[in-house]
């Protein structure tokens, strides 16, 4: 992630000099240190983010089948494409190091680009040869931009040690930003959304803890004593505060009477802020709300397409931009005409066995698809004579009469 300092040095401008204390810290300074704060007084940054479920639910909704989904490299012939196992881009994308699997690896770089805006890897080479992709944490990455040329280069804070790597070295996937070098973080740029959701479930465990609301107040008809008020506060907490003695049968003394109170008007409005403040953070991520388990307004006619439109709306931005890296950081630039690497997402756009089976007959039937390649996509074993392209539905090879009846 971009520093503040070096945002402003690439535009020329000093640090901003601010009057405020150590105690409350100026924004820029808390961005350095990965703190967004907010109106409420509450500092998110993408680890105490990821502790509200609902930006945990939003960010693995997207992270999850990007790791899952298979990737393949394809290699592209006249009037067709065949898939390459064995291109050193296949292999790396299988295993990107020794350590991480190729799901791990993926779910973990996308999780960074959510929450951080910029995911980053290294790419170690044999000569031209990508062999390994190790991840970079992105908050030790600095992206500098060549003035002259328009051209970024990474600065990595390792320790004491700095290192500064090409453009062409570090595997960059980023979010959504103006200036197209650096992502922009949804933590950041949604830090009010996010804190709404925080300050909501604090007060719920505070309410809660209480006995869930202020049953009613204790009017004395006469002054008491400092000392005497002391004493009555401290043993009507001890025996009616908290959940665990919300119920028991309350004494009051000195013609003291207990006037309940009721629930009013922001207090009965809770739970529709908390699905309110779902629906923020699902807009933030561009995720629909029924994949964070919020259902108010999911059935069964429409959750097949909101997923599909997921896939289409959300989802597919992210992998094009794997795809778009991919091809410009791990092809080499002959390579680029003939080879790409592309996501199978037909396992997230499958609909129930009966629609599927009316579609495949229908492709079959306007030889689109051939029985083999339906089989292969339901991952069934292939058939001999199942590559032909014939439809079904004729007779156009019943056996030939010679155009005479038979006798």
């Amino acid at each position: 992630m971009v520093s503040t300092a070096a945002a402003t040095k690439k535009a020329g401008r000093k640090p901003p000099v601010d009057e405020k204390s150590l105690a409350a810290p100026a924004e820029w300074l808390q961005a350095i240190f990965g703190a967004f704060p907010t109106i409420a007084r509450i500092a998110v940054t993408p680890a105490n983010a990821m502790k509200s479920a609902a930006v945990r639910r939003a960010v693995q909704a997207i992270a999850e089948p990007l790791g899952q989904l298979p990737i393949h490299v394809y290699k592209r012939e006249e009037n067709s494409r065949e898939r390459d196992r064995e291109h050193p881009v296949a292999k790396v994308l299988r295993d990107p190091n020794a350590w991480t699997s190729s799901a791990d690896f993926r779910e973990q770089l996308q999780r960074d680009a959510l929450l951080h805006g910029n995911g980053y890897a290294y790419i170690v080479r044999e000569g031209e040869t990508p062999v390994e992709l190790l991840r970079l944490d992105p908050a030790a990455v600095t992206v500098e931009v060549d003035e002259a040329s328009g051209e970024p280069s990474y600065k990595v804070q390792s320790g004491a040690e700095q290192k500064v790597y090409a453009f062409r070295d570090v595997f960059h996937i980023k979010a959504p930003s103006l200036d197209g070098y650096v992502g922009e973080s949804v933590v950041r740029q949604c830090a009010e959304a996010i804190s709404m959701t925080m300050v909501l479930e604090e007060h719920g465990i505070r309410l809660f803890a209480n006995g869930a609301r202020p049953s009613g107040v204790i009017q004395i008809p006469g002054p008491m004593g400092e000392e005497a008020l002391t004493k009555m506060k401290a043993g009507w907490k001890a025996s009616h505060e908290g959940a665990e003695n919300s119920g028991k049968t309350a004494v009051l003394w000195n013609g003291a009477t207990f006037n309940a109170l009721t629930f009013n008007s922001v207090d009965a409005q809770f739970l529709e802020l908390r699905r309110y403040a779902v629906d923020e953070i699902a807009r933030a991520f561009g995720v629909p709300p029924h994949l964070l388990f919020e259902m108010g307004r999911a059935t069964w006619g429409n959750a097949e397409e909101l997923g599909a439109n997921f896939v289409t709306f959300t989802l597919m931005r992210w992998l094009k931009a794997w795809e778009g890296e991919i091809r410009l950081k791990l092809f080499e630039a002959e390579e680029r005409e003939n080879f790409y690497a592309e996501f199978l997402v037909d396992d997230l756009l499958k609909a129930d066995i009966a629609a599927r089976a009316t579609a495949y007959s229908q492709l079959v039937s306007a030889r689109v698809l051939n029985p083999n390649e339906v089989r292969a996509r339901e991952n069934l074993p292939p058939y001999a004579g199942g590559e032909e392209f014939i439809n079904p539905h004729t007779t156009s090879n019943a056996p030939a009469t010679g155009g005479k009846e038979a006798a």
